[in-house]
């Protein structure tokens, strides 16, 4: 079985479980879920849709380099979301952090999200 790395970073949430930031075996970094804390404080980073997404995009991608990567090696991104009808803001906001050819994704509608988040998102990225 291939080692197991675990990824750490400061400059994103620290885990608020009995779960890792990320696990690489192989060239593959299993991201986990992303809400939007800011890693200083640990608290939300607001109440609006659009300023969490753009704080969980940040905090995966101080995940993502932290493991040696970039947001662009994501090859599978999962979306939760507590209302679908935000789905054409994660567009947006997503167009400003990637460029083609895009990541696989899901979007999923979620009753509740941890802390109250009204958007996480985990990954699979492989360098």
């Amino acid at each position: 079985m291939a080692e197991k790395i675990i990824i750490a970073t400061d400059k994103a949430p620290q885990a608020i479980g009995t779960y890792s930031q990320a696990v690489k075996v192989g060239s593959t970094v299993y991201l986990s879920g992303q809400i939007p804390l800011d890693p200083a404080t640990m608290q939300m980073v607001s109440d609006e849709f659009e300023a969490q997404v753009v704080q969980v995009f940040e905090n995966l991608t101080a995940v993502c380099e932290a493991a040696g990567g970039s947001l662009a090696d994501i090859v599978k991104l999962n979306i939760f979301m507590t209302d679908l009808s935000n789905f054409a803001t994660v567009n947006e906001v997503m167009g400003r952090y990637f460029q083609q050819p895009y990541p696989a994704r899901a979007a999923i509608g979620v009753k509740q999200l941890p802390k109250d988040s009204l958007v996480e998102m985990d990954g699979v990225m492989e360098l």
